[in-house]
């Protein structure tokens, strides 16, 4: 009996132990041990799991600034895109989004965190100003050669295999930060819902990265840029327009709602 026990748990501290010295061996975007081992784990994750597919990880500047610009297709993106890049990703994210339980989480990947407006936290309570803190945090990254990761859709896809607008924020982002950006198409992750489930529904997932684009000298706005960005994801994808963004699609249906709770003798449950 005390065999059956001590056989796994020696399996299992094996394993554990050989592949903190792979992560310590093997090449790693980031210098941190702790992000050696998770960079390792998280290959072998993607492999088996998802069958995850790279191409053009060529393309993606191994010095300076770097803006990453992504389609939203699943909660399993930023890890995916980030696996793949050659070098350490830091993350915008919705200020919304931001659950005080997994606060260890945010602060050990960095994330960014901005309001979904681009400029405040006014889509969190109590967000302040945090959100506009968190653009000028992504400036900062970028101005200082690191590279940072976002989905200008400013939501998952749906239906999937759509492509969303592309928030002006990102063309402003753009402008300001001057750095080359590299667009970034994903697909084949799983299409379920919510949308972490992806992490553990099997896939044949995709990452393309595109040749890197230097907007700066061009005379273009923030939406011309936005725009262009969304034409490379449409004519690399071959996916058709979905014009309408889910701030949109959540206007819509609480029109809808308010609309039906205003009519005589309506109830909502």
């Amino acid at each position: 009996m005390f065999w059956l026990i001590l056989v796994p748990l020696g399996v299992c501290l094996g394993v554990v132990v050989l592949g903190t010295l792979l992560a310590l061996l093997l090449p790693c975007p980031g210098p941190r041990l702790r992000d050696r081992f998770l960079y390792f784990w998280a290959r072998r994750y993607l492999r088996v799991v998802h069958g995850w597919r790279v191409e053009g990880t060529e393309h993606v500047p191994l010095n300076g600034g770097v803006l990453l610009v992504a389609n939203h297709t699943a909660g399993l993106d930023p890890i995916l895109v980030s696996t793949c890049c050659p070098r350490t990703v830091r993350w915008i994210m919705a200020l919304d989004m931001r659950l005080p339980q997994l606060e260890w989480f945010w602060s050990w990947q960095r994330i960014i965190f901005v309001g979904r407006d681009g400029k405040n936290g006014s889509t969190s309570p109590g967000g302040g100003d945090r959100g506009a803190a968190g653009v000028r945090a992504a400036l900062e990254e970028l101005n200082s050669g690191g590279v940072v990761g976002i989905f200008p859709e400013g939501g998952i896809e749906r239906p999937p295999e759509m492509v969303m607008p592309f928030q002006a924020g990102v063309g402003l982002m753009i402008r300001k930060a001057g750095v080359p950006v590299v667009p970034v198409w994903v697909s084949g992750t799983p299409q379920v819902d919510p949308a972490w489930a992806s992490l553990w529904h099997r896939s044949k997932s995709r990452v393309v990265f595109g040749e890197p684009i230097d907007y700066t000298g061009r005379k273009m706005s923030a939406s011309e840029i936005a725009a262009d960005l969304r034409r490379w994801m449409v004519e690399t994808s071959g996916w058709p327009t979905n014009d309408c963004s889910p701030a949109m699609r959540e206007k819509a249906e609480a029109d809808q709602l308010a609309r039906a709770t205003d009519q005589p003798g309506a109830s909502v449950a």
